[in-house]
């Protein structure tokens, strides 16, 4: 009975981290009184997106509130990149060659920032995708708020490794709703989908404050709030998604990895501890299919079916992962455990991540 008991702890505490914090779907045009009348520059570093871009600019299209600006920042892509963007007919940049000190996306992204125009800036990934009200309903949740957002985008997956990152993504959405990072200093933001605008990025100095940090977009939500700047974050389902790693399974590990131990130490030590228990309790009742033949095994295989239910229950916010893996979630386990060794692999021994092609020095170094 105290195991149940402690089962049932360790599942609750999933509860107390993860908040239905979706963004407002807006589908009405924003009051004159708001941000209707500011322009908005949308900016998209692109580094070998050619499979990404045509989903995210034909949403661009799309929109009800169309963007004023979209720029494309080609930075230094080997395949087709900087074609398809300008099929689309927007603006697209060169990456002018990294200087000592800056890492590829911040430096990227400092880019587009120079030439936007927009009073309000919407920071995109290349492989995010949006619903026609997304613009609309971000504005007006900006416009609600104030400070800068972020949205954690819904995960849409197609291939069998994709759907292994199912724990990955609920623990991500932990540490982005845990309702202890509001009080956080360092709060972080989530870099596929950030919207500031102008004067809130200037005032937090922007991608130029974090050039060096392989953590572009957590660090850059404690300069925000440094600033006095307010950080909130979201969950996209139903507005924003994106398909991550589509590439293959080495660049899902590489993509996962190169922050997945140092993001740890940035969050506030009540949601690292809970997000430890709630993980704890799960490894624990994954042991259950292998004691089903031992008796004093009834409270894991009880437990395996209350996490399967909340998994399942989460699943609706976080991604579309299939209907095997939520099931048989120890699979996803084991390759969040995989992702954890790979990640304090390169940080302690070798000294650097590997991205997009590029060898990332912990520390912000950088080599092509």
């Amino acid at each position: 009975m105290v195991l149940m008991v402690l089962i049932a702890l360790a599942c609750a505490s999933g509860f107390v981290l993860f908040r239905r914090n979706t963004v407002p779907v807006r589908s009405s045009p924003l009051p004159k009184s708001s941000v209707a009348g500011s322009a908005l520059s949308v900016i998209i570093p692109a580094r070998n997106e050619e499979l990404n871009l045509p989903h995210l600019l034909s949403s661009l299209r799309q929109q009800t509130r169309k963007p004023d600006q979209i720029i494309v920042i080609d930075d230094f892509s080997a395949d087709r990149t900087r074609a398809i963007a300008e099929s689309y007919g927007v603006v697209v940049v060169d990456n002018p060659p990294l200087p000592e000190g800056w890492t590829g996306k911040n430096w990227a992204v400092w880019n587009g920032y120079r030439i936007a125009t927009g009073d309000y800036l919407l920071f995109l990934d290349a492989d995010v995708r949006l619903a026609p009200d997304a613009v609309q309903s971000l504005l007006a949740a900006q416009a609600e708020r104030g400070g800068v957002l972020s949205v954690v985008p819904f995960h849409h997956t197609e291939k069998g490794y994709e759907r292994l990152a199912l724990l990955i993504n609920i623990l991500g959405i932990f540490a982005f709703t845990s309702p202890f990072e509001r009080s956080n200093s360092r709060q972080g933001l989530y870099g596929s989908c950030i919207l500031a605008s102008r004067s809130d990025y200037v005032k937090a100095k922007g991608h130029e404050a974090v050039r060096s940090e392989l953590l572009d977009d957590l660090t850059l939500g404690g300069r925000f709030k440094q600033a006095g700047v307010r950080v909130s974050n979201f969950i996209g389902a139903g507005l924003v998604s994106f398909r991550m790693y589509p590439g293959g399974i080495r660049s899902a590990i590489q993509g996962w990895g190169k922050g997945a131990v140092l993001s740890t130490a940035m969050l506030k030590l009540r949601t690292t501890l809970l997000v430890a228990v709630w993980l704890l309790g799960l490894l624990a009742v994954e042991a259950a299919p292998f004691l089903l033949h031992l008796s004093w095994s009834w409270p894991l295989r009880v437990g395996y079916a209350i996490y399967t239910l909340q998994i399942l229950y989460f699943v609706r916010y976080t991604g579309r992962f299939g209907f095997a893996v939520p099931i048989l979630h120890l699979l996803s386990s084991a390759f969040f455990l995989f992702i954890m060794l790979y990640s304090l692999f390169r940080v302690l021994f070798v000294g650097n991540v590997a991205w997009k092609g590029r060898n990332i020095e912990i520390g912000g170094r950088q080599k092509r």
